[in-house]
């Protein structure tokens, strides 16, 4: 078994807002994609990587209790910090090492989540 978990979904409460942050918080293009009774949009990955998507659905809510789910900002978590309090998130813990796995903020997105950016 390569990975424990191998998809996450994300709730938002809008898609649009959703998609501007998790695409300035990764730097990278997060693609709107239509699926029938959803509004979704894929989170950056390449083949055979853990993926996840934002999306939104009637009784589908945002967190901040729960899983902290960790995202990989590959040495650029001083700009995924900072692009979070310029796009409506909030840093909830600021960056602090995690031992020898690296550094870590804890943030709140643009709708309402908690999770983690990570970077070795």
């Amino acid at each position: 078994m390569s990975h424990q978990v191998v998809w996450v979904d994300i709730p938002v409460r809008d898609l649009e807002r959703a998609i501007k942050f998790y695409s300035a918080v990764l730097g990278d293009k997060v693609t709107r994609q239509e699926v029938p009774g959803m509004a979704l949009a894929i989170l950056p990955h390449g083949e055979g990587e853990v993926g996840g998507c934002l999306f939104k659905k009637e009784g589908e809510e945002p967190s901040t209790k729960g899983p902290l789910l960790y995202l990989n900002v590959a040495g650029r978590l001083d700009d995924a910090i900072t692009a979070v309090q310029r796009n409506g998130g909030k840093v909830l813990l600021p960056k602090h090492p995690i031992g020898p796995h690296g550094q870590r903020a804890v943030i709140q997105d643009s709708e309402g989540n908690r999770l983690a950016l990570h970077s070795m």
